[in-house]
């Protein structure tokens, strides 16, 4: 944590920067699961496959990003406090609160930070889907935040793309047009990344083109969860993703992405871990093949 005599850190500072501008380049948009104006906004079919019915339930929505999903999970009837770093992103939020009539709360701070601003212990399931981890360069910590956020019984969600994924990049490209290697999965050194485009929209071009990211291995994941007092109860890996991640990927019948021909390696990874110390494990309401 940066304090008053202590610099920011880079990775930190130049993330926040990218993020902050990114949220002017999503909110302008559309975004492919619907609508909230028309009444169509819905979780993606991963997610809504896999998270089952949240009303009631008091939910922690690390890196929220500008509170879109946060917004569904109010919806769905969820009391929701969205965590993100970035100062536009949370006040983007705040706003559509405002102006779509959905009750939700909205922090700005560091993820590392976040059990100095929100009521550590106090919730019933952490919410993290989709580009979070590899924004962060300590995957334990990271674990114990997420439990750390729980009641005894509470769960976390978390989908994000395969770390297997993160090896190949579009940047890098084979001989055949898939994507070639990018980096390499057992690295444990931080990647500089000076990248202009954005995912959400290809005519974009970001004056905060730096980042600084980091590889994690599946089971570092799932270790740093259990390093912190929970219980794996499922882990489902997915042929498909919810965003273009690589441009050789196609659409499926639901708007995910899939390979167009046979599926190489695992797009996506999702799971359900319980903080151990009452009743029975959580199981999805789905599969594990959404």
């Amino acid at each position: 944590m940066a304090g008053p005599d202590l610099p920011e850190p880079e990775w930190r500072r130049l993330n926040r920067a990218n993020w902050d501008e990114r949220v002017g380049v999503h909110r302008a948009v559309p975004y492919d699961n619907g609508d909230f104006a028309d009444g169509s906004a819905r979780l993606n079919p991963i997610e809504a496959a896999e998270l089952g019915d949240v009303a009631g339930l008091r939910v922690l929505h690390l890196q929220c990003h500008f509170g879109r999903d946060t917004l569904l999970l109010a919806q769905a009837g969820a009391d929701v406090v969205g965590l993100d770093l970035s100062g536009p992103a949370i006040e983007a939020a705040r706003a559509d609160s405002a102006a779509l009539g959905i009750a939700a709360r909205f922090v700005q701070a560091d993820l590392y930070d976040a059990l100095l601003v929100v009521e550590p212990g106090s919730f019933d399931l952490v919410f993290t889907t989709w580009g979070t981890i590899n924004w962060l360069p300590d995957i334990a910590a990271w674990g114990r935040v997420v439990a750390g956020a729980l009641r005894p019984g509470g769960r976390v969600y978390f989908a994000d793309i395969h770390p297997t994924a993160l090896v190949f990049d579009d940047m890098a490209p084979g001989a055949d047009g898939r994507p070639g290697w990018f980096a390499p999965y057992f690295e444990a050194d931080a990647l500089h990344i000076d990248d202009a485009s954005d995912y959400a929209d290809p005519d974009a071009r970001l004056q905060n083109s730096r980042t600084v990211q980091f590889m994690h291995p599946l089971g570092s994941v799932v270790g740093a969860l259990l390093a912190a007092g929970m219980r794996l109860d499922w882990l489902h890996e997915h042929p498909r993703i919810t965003w273009q991640a690589f441009r050789c990927l196609v659409r499926d019948a639901e708007g995910c992405w899939v390979w167009p021909d046979r599926p190489w390696f695992p797009l996506a990874v999702s799971l359900g871990a319980t903080s151990v110390g009452a009743g029975p494990g959580w199981t999805p309401t789905g599969t594990g093949r959404a």
